[in-house]
């Protein structure tokens, strides 16, 4: 009797700790677009060109600003086909060339989870609570 309840205490805590699949792709897309906003943020200032990012309808995302070489470097698809995302309060994000830049977020969306990519204007894009309000742009 001891060790069926063991056992069913063990895969209860197992099965609480495994992560759902959809949540991990949506954190793992998180992060790479923070780290390619931030990226594109940086080479805008450095070429002194006014530079947005924009989802795509067709499922990908869009850099608008940035000299030919450093858009071919960048990538324009999700790492998941079923990854969208919607910039709240406009249409596009502003990355620069300004160091002090309007509070920002992108909502990304899989399945029905949804993880947000924001920044307050000085610190850099990063994740950010989704339900966190932004002020008008």
């Amino acid at each position: 009797m001891v060790v069926v309840l063991i056992v069913a205490v063990s895969t209860g805590l197992v099965s609480l700790s495994l992560r759902d699949r959809s949540q991990s792709r949506l954190e793992e897309e998180g992060a790479r677009l923070s780290a390619l906003l931030e990226s594109a943020r940086t080479q805008s200032r450095i070429v002194g060109t006014d530079v947005r990012w924009a989802p795509l309808t067709t499922g990908g995302f869009e850099f608008i600003g940035l000299p030919a070489i450093a858009t071919k470097e960048l990538p324009s698809r999700w790492l998941d086909s079923g990854t969208t995302a919607t910039v709240v309060g406009g249409p596009q994000l502003r990355l620069g060339p300004e160091p002090l830049l309007p509070a920002q977020r992108v909502v990304l969306h899989l399945g029905e989870r949804e993880i947000a990519v924001g920044t307050d204007g000085l610190s850099p894009f990063q994740i950010v609570d989704a339900s966190a309000t932004v002020a008008a742009q």
